[in-house]
């Protein structure tokens, strides 16, 4: 069964929108400070997507376009800027950035309390991606309906396995089942034979970032695929780590790509923003 990302991002967005019409009552309008360096094509496409979202659900949106050739001086001084700024609610800048950005750095040069990707360690958030598995995971457990343990008890049943361990992937899910106390499995490019993990595998969280790393002999019947990591391929269009058609008649549930983890992964963002303008 396809996981409909955008369905669910549609509900919470919904929810956001009238908080945010109870915040510009008092004349508090959110305003999202999104950085872009360079053209990477996922990341134009996530930028875009984050602009549309949060029109629809009456933020602003403040993007600065810049060149890779930017120095870690001038970025920084772009940061310490919004820091400044009491407009603006919340501070994202996208990744990846260039190799000659200390990213580190970049991440701490945010205000904590405006850091609504969750990355800085004294950040006021969670982040964002963690929430949308762990939104989507909740979805797969409603749809179930003999199941009679609780969600995070039901999460504890099952072998999990994490491909990826990225700062935008895998890291922030790795964390999450952490502090959930939740057992998991991780692949990653040093692992010995990953299709021996993978095919006893009741869950699988994906990402990596390259099309079809996950191929169908590597599951068993009745897997659910959650796929974090996207990629553009030659033609520009965005590919998940599984094929989709591959996978829809093996996984119980899977999300798609485009259309499954991003959408949600974007309103948890904006649930942040909007939680930090209420914080105001």
């Amino acid at each position: 069964m396809k996981i409909d990302g955008k369905e669910i991002a549609q509900e919470i967005l919904d929810s956001l929108k009238k908080r945010t019409e109870k915040l510009k009552k008092k004349n508090i309008t959110p305003r999202l400070a999104i950085i872009l360096v360079g053209s990477d094509p996922a990341s134009m496409a996530y930028v875009n997507q984050k602009k549309k979202k949060a029109k629809s659900i009456g933020v602003k949106t403040t993007i600065l376009h810049l060149s890779d050739k930017i120095s870690q001086v001038s970025l920084t001084k772009t940061i310490q800027r919004f820091n400044a700024d009491n407009d603006i609610y919340g501070i994202i800048v996208q990744r990846p950035l260039p190799a000659n950005i200390n990213l580190e750095k970049i991440v701490n040069a945010i205000d904590p309390k405006k850091d609504v990707d969750g990355f800085h360690l004294d950040s006021h958030f969670q982040m964002p991606i963690a929430m949308a598995v762990l939104k989507i995971l909740e979805k797969v457990y409603i749809c179930i309906p003999e199941i009679q343990s609780r969600f995070v008890e039901w999460l504890k049943d099952k072998n999990i396995v994490v491909i990826g361990k990225g700062q935008t992937g895998g890291k922030p899910i790795i964390q999450m089942l952490e502090k959930m106390k939740i057992p998991f499995t991780l692949i990653d490019s040093k692992t010995e034979k990953p299709e021996s993990l993978t095919r006893k595998a009741d869950i699988i969280i994906s990402a990596v970032g390259k099309p079809s790393i996950l191929k169908q002999q590597m599951l068993k019947k009745g897997v659910i695929l959650i796929g974090i990591g996207i990629s553009a391929g030659e033609s520009a269009k965005l590919m998940g780590d599984y094929d989709q058609n591959e996978v829809e008649n093996l996984a119980s549930f899977y999300t798609p790509t485009p259309g499954g983890v991003g959408p949600v992964n974007v309103a948890m963002l904006l649930k942040n923003l909007i939680l930090a303008a209420e914080k105001e």
